[in-house]
């Protein structure tokens, strides 16, 4: 048994008066179990922070003075997630910005003083999961890159080690079952723990992703197809019983829980035997596990889930039209989908529901509106997606005023060298004159991640100067399926920088950029893909600016932690096993082909794409003849953080392509 770490900070109170500002920026809502205490971070002048706040909910949303969360690190929150009882919140936070997170707990006692470091003193980083009754949650990523997933009082700093194995995460863990996933990030699947039982829930389909999952369990007793209940309870038993159900499918895979006992439904977002990810219910009894698929568009890609801690009803986002978010409620009852619920802003994400399904909480976000939490009672909706009334449904929480002249992307449609369907969106600056104009293509990250119509910081100071954004989904993005998510893995990345070239292409020949008018950037793997094309493919673009971006494979590989080099091999290559691809894909060793200027931002404390990955290549293009800028931002990792300097980014790389655009 070890004892959690305290420190000097906890003379001071866990939750503190808020600071008076005005609105800034928030996100990653968790409502409490009661549904009367909201916790989100909040962006001001510094590392984003946790605030907690009353919020009655009766008949409407009725927003209270904010507190803020103090944590005895210096660093930004991440994550935050309430206890079943509500006496607690677990805060993820990522000292000075860097990749190796902590977890905290504070009491939601303004009286109580105590601020417990979970699990400390170790090195590799820590995942906060969520809670497992009075034990928080959390997966620990080691320096030998396995994943051990852990249950941790944070009283007494009690550990129980639920599992450990390479790749391995843990997902869920409720009344002795956990949810783990397994496996590299273009194949994952999930096991079920109880026990001394380990399922596989699902056959093999590699390639498929399940993640992530939710165990159901309240506890209630659920009949069984023998007519037994398990567990024994006085309670009025559970009316659904699926044994009997003609729409539900064998799925034991090669775990088949004969001696498995009990009766345990599990929700999981998955795309297994098909293209898109969609949820299903898979439900264990002695006799074997089932499952039946709750929600499945052809159209679209489930982005997330949430479900209310009695069990009543879930909250699904869908990703659809190339980014936009749709909100539905499903009871879980009895299957029962409702229609779209009409969001505040077209790009949502951080669902967060009440224990009884009532209120809701998410983040939402579009082209003239930052990120911002918004609140609503779902008893004020009806069955047909539309308010019962004509009040206000959405309450957003310190709000931006939203920019009523913002620019609308509009989503552009065109065909790559191989006739694959990519697609775009184009921001047309306001000040650029008629006809063919400068333009910067900006890539996303990931490679899994999605340009959507959400709000982007960078943007908005090209738009101001007369310099059109195009913002594509090339081949490897999410949200357009499992083909179109694999199509650039290993060799296939050859297509994805292409994709680039085709970007290019499509801009001139529909009028849109003038030819010599074309520059590039991108974050992560959008610099990556920024030093690759114009190393591969150079006379397309004038200028590149690289964000955190790779660009010599057998480095990163080296120097990035050790869990998100694992992480990676499925998508780029084994640095050994696929060394000689990795060195034809790495842009440093065509340096001398890159004929343009760049720029290169890297935040200094970033250990997942490391600094010497932006250090490297710039000096390999100064080596050539070329010229290379470099800005190295002390204080920030992979993600800048703190306001100032997402400005200074954004304001440096608009200066850069606007002196090099003709």
């Amino acid at each position: 048994m070890t004892t959690p770490a305290q420190t000097p900070a906890q003379t001071t109170r866990s939750v503190a008066p808020g600071r008076a500002r005005g609105p800034h920026p928030t996100y990653g809502a968790a409502l409490s179990p009661d549904g009367r205490s909201l916790a989100y971070i909040a962006v001001d002048d510094g590392y984003p922070r946790a605030v907690q706040r009353p919020v009655p909910i009766a008949g409407g949303v009725a927003l209270s003075k904010a507190r803020d969360v103090r944590l005895p690190v210096d660093g930004p929150i991440t994550k935050i997630v309430f206890s079943p009882d509500g006496r607690w919140l677990a805060c993820q936070v990522a000292p000075l910005a860097g990749d190796r997170q902590q977890v905290w707990a504070v009491t939601t006692d303004p009286a109580d003083p105590r601020a417990l470091w979970i699990d400390g003193g170790e090195g590799g980083s820590r995942e906060l999961v969520g809670w497992d009754g009075t034990r928080v949650a959390v997966t620990v990523e080691g320096e030998d890159g396995v994943g051990e997933a852990r249950l941790i009082n944070p009283t007494d700093g009690h550990v129980q080690v639920v599992d450990r194995r390479d790749q391995g995460r843990l997902v869920d863990a409720w009344a002795g079952t956990a949810l783990v996933r397994v496996g590299p990030r273009c194949d994952r699947h999930l096991v079920l723990l109880r026990g001394e039982h380990e399922i596989r829930l699902g056959d093999p389909d590699p390639g498929s992703l399940t993640d992530p999952g939710v165990i159901l369990d309240d506890h209630r007793p659920r009949r069984l197809p023998d007519g037994s209940r398990w567990p024994p309870a006085t309670a009025v038993p559970d009316a659904t019983d699926v044994s009997g159900a003609s729409d539900v499918s064998d799925a034991s895979g090669s775990g088949s829980p004969a001696e498995f006992a009990g009766y345990l439904r599990v929700l999981v977002r998955t795309d297994q035997g098909a293209d898109r990810l969609r949820l299903d219910q898979l439900t264990l009894t002695p006799k074997g596990a089932w499952r039946r698929v709750l929600a499945a568009r052809p159209d679209a890609d489930l982005d997330e889930l949430a479900v209310a801690a009695d069990t009543s009803r879930a909250a699904l986002l869908w990703n659809v039209g190339g980014g936009h978010s749709e909100l539905q409620i499903m009871e879980l009852s009895d299957g029962t989908l409702h229609d779209p619920i009409a969001l505040p802003a077209p790009v949502a994400s951080g669902l967060s529901l009440s224990a009884d399904g009532r209120a809701l909480a998410v983040t939402v976000e579009g082209p003239g509106r930052r990120r911002g939490v918004a609140l609503t009672s779902l008893a004020a909706w009806g069955p047909g997606g539309s308010p019962v009334s004509d009040s206000a449904r959405w309450t957003l929480v310190d709000p931006v005023p939203a920019d009523p002249q913002a620019v609308q992307p509009a989503l552009e449609r065109f065909r790559a060298h191989d006739g694959l369907e990519l697609s775009g969106w184009l921001y047309r600056s306001p000040s650029a004159p008629p006809g063919p104009g400068r333009v910067l293509v900006y890539f996303h990250g990931g490679p899994e991640g999605q340009s959507r119509p959400e709000f982007s910081d960078v943007f908005g100071p090209l738009l101001e100067r007369g310099i059109s954004v195009f913002a594509p989904n090339v081949r490897g993005s999410s949200g357009f399926g499992r083909a179109y998510w694999h199509a650039d893995d290993h060799e296939r990345r050859w297509d994805g920088i292409r994709d680039a070239v085709t970007c290019a292409d499509m801009l001139i020949e529909r009028g849109i950029a003038g030819p010599g008018q074309l520059a590039v950037a991108g974050r992560s793997y959008g610099g990556y893909l920024t030093n690759a094309v114009l190393a591969f493919h150079p006379g397309h673009f004038v200028c590149g600016v690289a964000i955190c971006g790779m660009s010599e494979f057998a480095a990163f590989f080296r120097e990035t932690e050790p869990w998100i080099g694992r992480a990676s091999y499925s998508k780029y290559g084994h640095p050994e096993e696929d060394a000689d691809l990795l060195a034809e894909l790495s842009p440093i060793h065509r340096a001398a082909e890159v004929c343009v200027p760049m720029l290169f931002i890297h935040g200094g404390n970033d250990t997942n794409v490391p600094v010497g990955e932006s250090l490297r290549m710039a000096a390999a293009l100064r080596a050539a003849g070329s010229a290379a800028e470099t800005l190295v931002v002390p204080g920030e990792g992979h993600d800048f953080t703190r306001p100032a300097n997402r400005a200074l980014l954004a304001r440096r790389l608009a200066d850069f392509v606007h002196a090099h655009l003709p």
